[in-house]
């Protein structure tokens, strides 16, 4: 089974082209990061008129790298939640015009589930279930993934998610977008240990997560440092700052390992290129005998393979939508889109 898959929830137009939601045989992504990089981050007016711009073109592409027609698609994957309204929609909006002109079942994708999904490109033997934990930019979510359709919530963050904590303090370091990745290169070196950040908690939640009081630290020490004219100490600021996300965010893993009997645990979303997420994780996971799963740094950030794939199960559970699929800003993981 053939699908074209479309992404553009943020600042990267993708379209993929991937067979029975294992095999990419294309997979196409418009960056738009050296625009962005000008505003410290994603100013959405923008992305979305270059989503515009973009999405026919990398469409045309990928069918032209899989050396198929549209013709030859069984079905059309696209991203409807969550993520940026503006951006959403014209994805959204697009694949339902396809949808319709060339009589293709059309499936919605949530785009944490493309994420979890990445996971099955990457690791052919993954199957459900098995416990994740989603990083990125504007999600932190801990999940008991019990099928490939069918999500339950353990824990997710109750204010900033772990990448957009990563990005605030990047910035304030004076690094450029995107923060948490570059803040990732930049420190490598440095000294995890020089400095302490909060280790916060959430009072009757166990699994759920806390980023801003960290983020607020971070802030407030840079600021110190520039009012007594002090040299911003970068390198050992960064490591020390990521090292505090990532104890949190294993700590956490740890917590649902004991809770929830699971073999397999899956790491997903745009932090899981994180150097020392990767190293940390693969550390608790072998400490406990449980197999860790990771995406392939390509497929870690925004793409339309992962929604593909995911686009393949939920296709199989009859999740097709109609011309009236709407776009969404916010919708929980476990929720199925209305059939």
């Amino acid at each position: 089974m053939n699908l074209l898959a479309i992404e553009s929830s943020c600042d990267d137009t993708g379209a993929a082209v991937v067979t029975d939601g294992r095999e990419v045989r294309s997979n196409v992504v418009a960056s738009q990061v050296p625009e962005h990089i000008l505003y410290g981050g994603v100013v959405p007016e923008i992305a979305s008129r270059r989503h515009c711009e973009n999405i026919s073109g990398v469409c045309k592409k990928a069918l032209a790298d899989a050396d198929i027609s549209l013709n030859q698609i069984d079905a059309i994957a696209v991203t409807a939640a969550p993520g940026l309204i503006g951006a959403l929609l014209v994805g959204v909006n697009f694949a339902k015009g396809l949808s319709y002109s060339h009589n293709i079942p059309l499936v919605p994708v949530h785009h944490l589930r493309g994420h979890v999904a990445s996971n099955y490109i990457s690791n052919p033997d993954l199957e459900p279930p098995f416990l994740a934990l989603v990083v990125s930019g504007g999600h932190t979510h801990l999940v008991n993934v019990k099928d490939y359709t069918t999500y339950e919530v353990i824990g997710r963050t109750r204010d900033d998610a772990a990448g957009e904590a990563m990005d605030k303090a990047a910035r304030m370091l004076g690094l450029p977008y995107p923060g948490g990745l570059n803040m990732d290169k930049a420190c490598v070196n440095g000294d995890a240990k020089k400095y302490q950040f909060p280790f916060p908690r959430v009072d009757g939640s166990e699994f759920d997560f806390s980023f801003s009081g960290m983020k607020t630290a971070a802030i407030n020490l840079v600021h110190n440092k520039q009012q007594k004219g002090e040299p911003l100490d970068i390198e050992n600021i960064g490591a020390s700052y990521i090292k505090s996300v990532v104890k949190v965010l294993c700590a956490k893993s740890e917590k649902a390992m004991e809770r929830y009997t699971t073999q397999r645990f899956v790491l997903a979303g745009g932090v899981s290129a994180n150097s020392v997420l990767r190293r940390e994780m693969a550390a608790l996971c072998k400490k406990h005998s449980v197999k860790l799963y990771m995406p392939e740094l390509r497929y870690c950030g925004d793409n339309a393979a992962m929604i593909g794939a995911q686009g393949y199960y939920e296709y199989q559970k009859g999740h097709i939508a109609d011309i009236n699929l709407n776009a969404y800003a916010t919708m929980d993981i476990d929720i199925d889109f209305a059939r």
